[in-house]
């Protein structure tokens, strides 16, 4: 039985992929070596922004850009940002049955935060893993080890959903249980390659994995 979920943050309970898309694209105008789209900027979602902005970039030393990127970020999260469908239906049921519940994000504290609070979801979170708590982000194994600690949880009963490979990779390596969400920008397809053990077509369909019916209330 599923004890706790964990989340990840961008691309799956919160819809920032074109804040996300649309930050890269003032940011790194005329500072890529070939013309820079949005088609190129989603196969590495997910991953920490130093790492994504050296690849897009080839530049080494990217502190400015990475302190750019924040800057215009926040300036307009709260006008592009907005929940994916049932999340908060969903996480306020998991709650009431007693499922802990954790954010595991390659996002900085102050975004994260910022979007849960949004949608009336902090609350309900046992515990938040965000880049600056880790040395090691995801797809290592230590930002979900550390929420499942966080938790007093079992990795055997902790389920870990996320909208990239990153995600799947990380909770397998953590022995947790892994579960992709088809909405990804990545496409199922290419979250099937990495093995989540789960794929879900709707938030809701985790009451099913839980075991739980369709909350009413």
């Amino acid at each position: 039985m599923i004890r706790t979920v964990l989340f990840d943050l961008d691309g799956t309970i919160i819809d920032t992929n074109e804040l996300i898309i649309q930050t890269f694209l003032h940011v790194l105008k005329d500072k890529t070596p070939s013309p820079f789209a949005r088609e190129q900027i989603i196969p590495s979602m997910g991953l920490p922004l130093d790492h994504q902005i050296r690849i897009f970039t080839g530049m080494e030393q990217v502190d400015d850009l990475v302190k750019a990127y924040r800057e215009y970020n926040i300036a307009r999260h709260d006008e592009l940002v907005r929940e994916f469908p049932h999340v908060t239906e969903v996480i306020a049921a998991l709650h009431r049955h007693g499922i802990r519940l954790g954010v595991v994000t390659t996002k900085m504290r102050l975004t994260t935060e910022r979007a849960l609070r949004m949608f009336g979801l902090y609350e309900q979170m046992g515990t938040i893993v965000t880049i600056q708590d880790v040395k090691q982000p995801k797809p290592h194994p230590e930002p979900v080890l550390q929420a499942i600690e966080a938790l007093q949880a079992d990795p055997a009963t902790t389920l870990m959903v996320g909208d990239s490979p990153a995600d799947i990779q990380s909770a397998n390596a953590a022995g947790a249980i892994s579960c992709g969400v088809a909405w990804s920008l990545k496409g199922e397809s290419v979250l099937r390659q990495y093995e989540p053990r789960h794929i879900i077509h709707d938030m809701r369909d985790l009451y099913a994995i839980v075991g739980l019916e369709r909350d009413k209330g």
